[in-house]
């Protein structure tokens, strides 16, 4: 045994890397802010495209045969039109030989287009009821149907029951829909029409206090005399009939734009209109009905009509009598200017069809602004939402044809390295170098030595003491001379870190091919002579050995078990026989000392200094196959902080050390065998399809809570049990024990989102620049020698 003074590399002062780790703590913090922050955004742009289709907060309830006892008579006989002028019911009816076309559920950027062609070819303004949802999706349309001089009223914002709602939930419905319009075409309206109303006598004690509370609040409510019940879809000619309004009688006449397939009211629609032409009917908007009807009720009082001849402006008594009052105590701002003739509400008639338009307000200050506000973000909902919806759906095909790829490539991989036949060449049996970096690992080195003692294959062992503070080098030289190891080399250097500690131990090895391991880990007896038979092959540069989970006994160490077993090993069998090996673990891997040298040693210019160096290896033209027989035993992270900054520091290397050596996909040979089959595997698999997962199981929580329990439950479980069956292949190849699996529900719900926020957080932190340095975990030295694990 032999202690020798290491060669200069590079120092780094301890007051220097104090501040650094604190400069980096500090930085941190940003960028985990800012990963909670996306998650929040796309938290609530699912929320608002579930509320948008009813999927949040919907209510399909409908009431039917309640009692109408505390309904006055009045208005259960009276007409289609109810306002509450000065607190008092009062209900109109739509004069002889008037229609006003009503329609409900749009606007649907479908058929509300073919339905204002055929109202604006026939010279007809039709009365929209919107539903606020459908106008915040589809603003361009509600535009378009103002500036035809059509009338708007309110439908609800999610077309519920409002009789089953709260005072606050109404309002909501009413203010939304409200700020939807103000965001489409800068209106208000005074209008409304509840969902699934019909006539003014199926008012009942429940709906009754609703349209009391609206009419206070300036809305005038609107119902139906005549339906055309074109939602049964009962033929063209039935819907005409249906539509046509008794003995010359006015009506108020339902259809649809919306809310299902509407070809018959399209095709139905232009017929109708004509047909009551010919029978001296003229169209107007539920406004024009409520004017023609007080200038009769006027002119029937001896007054002449004079305001409407002055062209009075909406706003004043007169506004106020044609649409109810102003919603919100809102003032009239339309200063469309009124008919000439007294003869308001005849379509194409003096005034013009914009005349018509008097329920509506023009929306200022902070409703049009945050209108606006709602439409931008329904848009970034109706965007984003379809397009994460795809991406999951790639994303799910992809991860489940990795895991059938990985099926069959690591039986192939397993029945061919384990024939009888098989063999690299002839059987190694020079002796190799071991070298074990070391930082303050008191508590392991003693484990680990050990081990290497009970070595069925002659080494050298080379301990590089990266500059620690505890006792490390005294222990490691006291453990050498109670087993009677007289093959043990101590080697102190200045902190310098993992790679300068690995290099230097590679300048002193005595043997062409070196062995590197973790201060923590532990071989078993025949690691090291099953990990060095492959360079048999003199094309093999590098062999990944089979790293195994020591501290598995506590909850975390399960998981990472499981995940040691089926997410690295499996994996290492494809990337074997695919010959794109990313990475060789630390914990236990052999590499031609010559080779190492000859790619320029082991790099500093990542946090993943083994796949900085494998990477290297491709492309330096050699090999790199894994060796499932060689194992090793690591301890690993056993608290979830210690977890989080171990898997934080990989994946971040990984991203690095990918982006180091991107030019190797437009290399040849080997080089680019590895850029163009093995990188798009690992940032296919590694880093995209794991940083999107999480948006898998935020679909599935959304689901479960809003859409369907059974059915995304099922899904849940059917992509579990796929990764149950993967796992138990795994761990038969392993020979590991099947009882750690029944943690692996467990380990979905709660190990792997913290590795995907792991991931998320590694990503903000390339994208932003940000860097990391090299950190060394808390070890308790709790994995002994490999024949006391089970």
């Amino acid at each position: 045994m032999a202690t020798t003074t290491p060669s200069r590399g590079r120092r780094r002062a301890p007051s220097r890397m104090t501040r650094a780790a604190g400069k980096a703590a500090a930085l941190q913090k940003p960028r985990v802010i800012l990963a909670l922050l996306l998650l929040l955004a796309l938290t609530s742009v699912m929320l608002l495209d579930g509320y948008l289709r009813a999927e949040v907060g919907g209510d399909e309830r409908v009431r039917s045969n309640a009692s109408s006892s505390k309904v006055p008579d009045k208005i259960l006989d009276g007409g289609p039109i109810l306002s509450f002028r000065g607190g008092e019911a009062q209900s109109q009816s739509v004069p002889e030989k008037t229609i006003a076309l009503t329609f409900d559920d749009g606007p649907n950027p479908t058929w509300t287009p073919q339905i204002l062609k055929i109202l604006e070819e026939n010279d007809v303004p039709g009365t929209f009821f919107v539903v606020g949802s459908m106008v915040s999706r589809y603003p361009s349309i509600v535009k378009d149907l103002v500036n035809q001089g059509n009338e708007i009223g309110i439908h609800t914002f999610t077309h519920v029951d409002l009789s089953y709602q709260s005072d606050d939930r109404i309002a909501r419905e009413m203010d939304q829909t409200q700020l939807a319009l103000a965001g489409a075409a800068g209106i208000t309206t005074t209008l409304f029409r509840a969902p699934y109303s019909s006539e003014a006598d199926a008012i009942d004690n429940y709906s009754w206090p609703v349209y009391k509370k609206l009419g206070e609040e300036g809305y005038t409510s609107v119902f139906v005399d005549t339906d055309s019940d074109d939602w049964k879809r009962p033929g063209v000619s039935k819907i005409i009939k249906w539509a046509t309004p008794s003995k010359n009688k006015g009506a108020s006449v339902l259809f649809h734009d919306a809310g299902g397939e509407r070809s018959q009211t399209v095709k139905a629609l232009g017929t109708y209109i004509k047909k009551m032409k010919a029978k001296g009917y003229t169209f107007t908007t539920i406004s024009g009905a409520i004017r023609q009807t007080e200038s009769a009720n006027q002119q029937a009082n001896g007054q002449t009509g004079q305001a409407a001849q002055n062209g009075q402006q909406p706003g004043s008594e007169q506004s106020e009598q044609a649409g109810g009052q102003v919603p919100g105590g809102q003032q009239g701002q339309q200063g469309q200017q009124q008919g000439q003739n007294g003869q308001l509400g005849q379509s194409g008639q003096a005034g013009g069809v914009n005349s018509l338009q008097a329920a509506h307000r023009t929306a200022t200050g902070t409703t049009l602004y945050e209108g606006k506000a709602l439409v931008a973000a329904v848009a970034v909902a109706e965007w984003t939402v379809p397009g994460l919806a795809a991406g999951l759906a790639v994303v799910g095909v992809s991860v489940m044809g990795r895991f059938g790829m990985m099926l069959i490539l690591a039986r192939r991989h397993y029945r061919q390295r384990n024939k009888r036949r098989f063999s690299w060449g002839p059987t190694v049996t020079q002796p190799v170098s071991v070298i074990v970096p070391a930082y303050n690992e008191k508590e392991c080195i003693a484990n680990t030595l050990e081990s290497l003692a009970k070595s069925t294959h002659p080494i050298e062992i080379i301990v590089v003491d990266d500059g620690s503070t505890d006792d490390t080098s005294q222990i490691a030289r006291d453990a050498a001379r109670s087993f009677g190891m007289t093959n043990v080399r101590v080697i102190r250097q200045e902190n310098a870190g993992k790679p300068a500690a690995l290099n230097n131990g590679v300048r002193s090895a005595s043997y062409d091919i070196v062995v590197m391991m973790d201060g923590d880990t532990v071989f078993e007896p025949d690691a090291v002579h099953q990990l060095v038979q492959p360079f048999a092959d003199p094309e093999v540069g590098a062999v990944a050995g089979n790293a195994k989970v020591g501290n598995r006994n506590t909850i975390i160490g399960a998981w990472q078990h499981i995940e040691y077993v089926m997410g690295f090993n499996l994996d290492r069998r494809m990337y074997d026989l695919l010959r794109c090996m990313p990475t060789i673990p630390g914990a236990i891997g052999a590499f031609r000392r010559d080779a190492v040298l000859e790619v320029g040693g082991m790099s500093e210019d990542t946090l993943a200094e083994d796949t900085d160096i494998t990477i290297a290896m491709h492309r330096g033209g050699w090999r790199v196959v894994y060796q499932e027989h060689a194992r090793a035993w690591t301890e690993a992270p056993a608290s979830l902080k210690q977890l989080w900054s171990q898997r934080y520091r990989w994946s971040y290397g990984t991203m690095q050390a990918l982006w180091k050596h991107r030019k190797s996909l437009t290399d040849k040979g080997p080089s680019g065998r590895f850029g163009r089959v093995g990188m798009p595997l690992v940032v296919i698999f590694q880093i995209v399809t794991p940083v999107f997962a999480p948006l898998i199981d935020v679909f599935t929580a959304y689901s479960m809570i809003f859409i369907d329990f059974k059915a995304a439950l099922l899904a849940w479980l059917a992509v579990l049990g796929l990764q149950l069956v993967c796992a138990a292949y795994a761990f038969r190849l392993d020979r590991e024990k099947y009882r750690y699996l029944l943690m692996m529900p467990l380990q979905q719900l709660a190990y792997r989102q913290m590795m995907y926020l792991v991931l998320i957080h590694s990503c903000i932190t390339a994208l932003t620049g940000g860097r990391l340095r090299w950190q060394k975990l808390k070890r308790t030295g709790e994995v002994g020698t490999p024949a006391g694990v089970s």
